[in-house]
Formats: structure tokens, C-alpha cells, sequence
């Protein structure tokens, strides 16, 4: 019987994968031109990633103008649920179970997700954030806190990840892993996922799979 249910933030609870997607395509554009899929490259890295990985030494001066435009961006994007999700966190809810937000997002981000969809944190006992992890995805670091928080065996937990980061850090983390096809096709992440959906909405199936675990 699954104990804990863990899920990342972006392409999972929300549907903001394709914003995101547009942000870091016009950054790449402009600044990593000789990387075509640079939006596709940082998916499920945190923000010191990504600086540290593409804009140190000569660009490290552009740190600052891309930190400018993520708040600014972030600020008035519409936090969609990824269809169905609503219903499955009420379902979790009857179930008495633990449950936890395990995200690369940082508190201010996090802040406008609590502005723009007042009680989001009564959906989880637990919120982890960016700040909380000494290594990001996809490390397991993030996941196993989660679970040591809840005095729970990573045999007990499954998470709910998109991006490849994400499923390699639940992979690492020896739990059970949902993929969400929302920002990868299928075929891309079978071999990092026990199941995958695409959303929220065929609850039946999903919660039999779970059952089963």
C-alpha cells in the first residue's frame, strides 16, 4: 500500500510547461543561439543550475536582467491545473495519506502561486522547495527528505514527475514513479516511469494502477 504521494510543481500540478517552454526559448534565442533546444535542456533544473550551467563567466553579467524577467514573467502567468488534478488531490484527501509538493521552485515563486490560488498550501502536509535540498534533481535528495519527513521508506512513496530530471531524481530515490506526459511524449520517458499518464482525467485507471502497488 503507497503511504506517500509526492509531486512536483510545473507539468504536474500545473499546466505551465509550454509558458515556461516560450520564456526560456526566447532567453536561449538571444543568448545561447548555438543551442536550438536550449528550453528542452534546463527543463527540471533549479535557477543556480541553469546559471551555473549556461550563464557563468562572460555571460554571468546577464544573470541579473533573466532573474528580472523570470519575477516578472511569474508574476502574471496563470497557474492552470493540469486537467483533472482537483479531483485526484480530493480523492488523496479521503484516503489519509501523507502527501507533498516536492519542487525546484524557490519561495518567490511559490509566493505567487499562493496569490493566485488562495489555500493551494492545505492541498499538501508538506511543501519542499529549493531552498530545502543541498542537491536539486536529479539528485533523490529532495524525494528522500520528503519521505524522512513522514518517517516513511521510499518503498512506501510514489512521485508524480514530467521532465527527465524529475523522474531520474524518484528513479534515484527507489520509489515508485508516475510520469506525467506533459512536457515529454510517452515514448520519451516509458523507461523512467512504472506508469504514465498524460493527465489527471481517467482517475479509474489511475487510482486502480495505484492500488496495485
Amino acid at each position: 500500500m503507497i503511504k506517500g504521494y509526492f509531486f512536483d510543481l510545473d507539468g504536474v500540478v500545473f499546466n505551465t510547461e509550454p509558458l515556461y517552454t516560450r520564456y526560456w526559448s526566447q532567453v536561449g534565442e538571444r543568448l545561447q543561439p548555438q543551442i536550438p533546444d536550449f528550453a528542452l535542456r534546463i527543463k527540471g533544473q533549479t535557477l543556480p543550475q541553469i546559471f551555473d550551467a549556461y550563464f557563468s563567466g562572460a555571460l554571468a553579467g546577464e544573470q541579473e536582467s533573466i532573474v528580472r524577467g523570470l519575477d516578472d514573467f511569474e508574476a502574471h502567468m496563470d497557474f492552470e491545473y493540469v486537467p483533472g488534478f482537483l479531483d485526484f488531490a480530493s480523492w488523496l484527501k479521503g484516503q489519509h495519506v501523507a502527501t507533498a509538493l516536492v519542487t525546484s521552485s524557490n519561495h518567490k515563486k511559490m509566493e505567487n502561486v499562493y496569490r493566485c490560488h488562495p489555500g493551494f498550501q492545505e492541498m499538501f502536509e508538506e511543501i519542499l522547495t529549493a531552498e530545502d535540498f543541498a542537491a536539486s534533481k536529479p539528485s533523490p535528495d529532495c524525494y528522500l527528505k520528503a519521505a524522512k519527513r513522514f518517517g516513511l521508506s521510499p518503498d512506501d512513496c510514489v512521485g508524480f514527475e514530467d521532465s527527465f530530471n524529475g523522474l531520474k531524481s524518484l528513479k534515484a530515490a527507489h520509489m515508485k514513479v508516475v510520469g506525467l506526459a506533459t512536457t515529454n511524449s510517452p515514448e520519451s520517458i516509458s523507461a523512467l516511469a512504472d506508469f504514465i499518464i498524460k493527465d489527471y482525467t481517467n482517475l479509474d485507471v489511475l487510482i486502480s494502477r495505484l492500488r496495485q502497488w
